[in-house]
């Protein structure tokens, strides 16, 4: 079997249009129920089709934590049409990743998204135009210098694109706030930091420093600002709005769960 770790990688390296396709090439199974609901169980909320409870792809109950969590969760397989497609079903892909894998690789999982935080996007600076390093520093500077005072450090900011190693002191403290989190909060913590590339970004957002938009706006400064220059691909406009989805379903979990 395939390390859990090297599959999480391999998925978040693809483009998240690919994977939406692959997922989608698929043979679909037919959609055989009316009715998708919640229902207030033992240990959390379940997610019944027609009165009979759903099932992670390792047989697991698909126990959701909070009832807000559980009615989004049941929204998504209600919006199901002919046939149930994964690709459009985001929070029900977390929630299974985190019961069936990250319940039992937490360590592993937690340990990937310091890595992150030790080769932060955030951390990797423009060395022109100057209208690029300005809004770099104007959205990413707060972040870094709140991340670091929370961890009792300064974190390195590098120009360009050579690596260098961040401060292990203030990546210990950073992978020491992950260990309490629960499996569900967990996996939507990485996957926002490997759509966003920072583990600070995911960090602001766990401890409430940053919303949604705030985190997002900032993962894109780049992006952003090349579309201002050059104008925007129609394709690439998809994939992250697709990415943007993913992002979303992520930030409720880690907000509900």
């Amino acid at each position: 079997m395939r390390d859990f770790l090297e599959t999480l990688q391999e998925d978040a390296a693809k483009d998240p249009e690919q994977r939406a396709r692959e997922l989608s090439r698929r043979e679909l199974p037919k959609r055989f129920y009316k009715e998708a609901t919640h229902v207030a169980v033992d240990g959390g909320f379940a997610i019944h089709l027609d009165g009979r409870p759903v099932k992670t792809p390792g047989k697991a109950a698909l126990l959701l934590p909070s009832e807000a969590l559980a009615a989004a969760v049941a929204a998504e397989w209600q919006a199901q049409q002919k046939e149930i497609n994964p690709a459009t079903m985001p929070l029900t892909r977390i929630s299974n990743s985190a019961l069936d894998a990250v319940s039992i690789r937490f360590g592993e999982v937690a340990d990937d998204i310091t890595r992150f935080a030790g080769n932060d996007a955030l951390c990797y600076r423009a060395d022109d135009p100057q209208s690029l390093i300005d809004t770099q520093r104007r959205l990413w500077d707060p972040v870094v210098d709140w991340a670091g005072g929370l961890l009792g450090g300064r974190f390195v900011l590098i120009e360009g694109v050579i690596h260098a190693a961040q401060p292990e002191a203030l990546l210990a403290a950073y992978r020491a706030r992950l260990s309490d989190l629960t499996p569900m909060r967990l996996a939507a913590l990485h996957t926002i930091t490997s759509l966003t590339g920072s583990a600070l970004l995911g960090l602001g957002l766990l401890e409430d420093y940053l919303d949604a938009d705030a985190a997002w706006t900032a993962a894109h400064v780049e992006e952003d600002f090349n579309i201002e220059r050059w104008g925007e691909d129609a394709e690439a406009a998809l994939v992250r709005a697709y990415k943007r989805k993913e992002f979303d379903a992520a930030v409720l979990i880690l907000r509900e769960a």
